[in-house]
């Protein structure tokens, strides 16, 4: 059996912080896994930035209410999803991701939490497990599954290293040159021939 395994922001939807960043103006918001590798380094920057500014979880949320799956991706997940059992490894939080995931058709989702105080504000994070994703896949090939996993950011490239086939989806050139083991590709229709040429089964695009 095999499984397809993708990230979820910029993979299937917006980077939600960088459309917060957006909304707020607050430019130092826009950094993701794609500026800085190391998560927790990540995130307490993100949270110290949201305490300085005296933002809280409702006005996150407020914006997430307002994006949509990135164009393509709500059919070629339904692609997918023919021919793959999908589950999205992601570094968001479930907190974020209700509204989303409804728009794709509420795909089974692993991420993480945020902690909140009484007044929504974010005072801690709590993570999954320890490098998530790749312990993910660990997890799927011990119960003898295949794995294809796509992703766009260096906090994927531990999954993709996991999995049976790696693939890079419109990732930035910095991380295609520094993993040039992965495939990399920039929409939706070759990601769909990718995952058909990965399979070790026969399929169709």
């Amino acid at each position: 059996m095999e499984l397809a395994c993708l990230d979820l922001e910029g993979v299937l939807i917006p980077e939600i912080w960088i459309a917060f960043a957006d909304k707020t103006g607050i430019d130092e918001l826009r950094a993701t896994t794609r500026d800085i590798p190391d998560y927790n380094v990540l995130m307490k920057q993100r949270l110290s930035l949201l305490d300085q500014h005296g933002l809280r979880l409702p006005d996150i949320q407020d914006v997430i209410g307002t994006l949509e799956p990135l164009p393509g991706a709500a059919d070629f997940l339904d692609w997918l999803r023919e021919r793959f059992q999908i589950i999205i490894l992601s570094d968001t939080f479930y907190e974020f991701s209700e509204p989303l995931m409804r728009q794709l058709k509420w795909p089974t989702l692993f991420c993480h939490r945020l902690i909140t105080d009484e007044d929504g504000k974010v005072v801690d994070y709590k993570l999954r497990q320890p490098d998530p994703k790749r312990a993910s896949v660990k997890a799927f090939h011990s119960l003898n599954y295949r794995v294809i996993a796509a992703g766009d950011s260096y906090n994927d490239t531990t999954m993709l290293s996991e999995a049976d086939v790696g693939i890079l989806f419109h990732a930035p050139q910095t991380v295609i040159d520094e993993f040039p083991q992965f495939q990399a590709v920039k929409d939706f229709e070759a990601l769909r021939a990718a995952f058909v040429a990965a399979s070790d089964r026969s399929l169709s695009i």
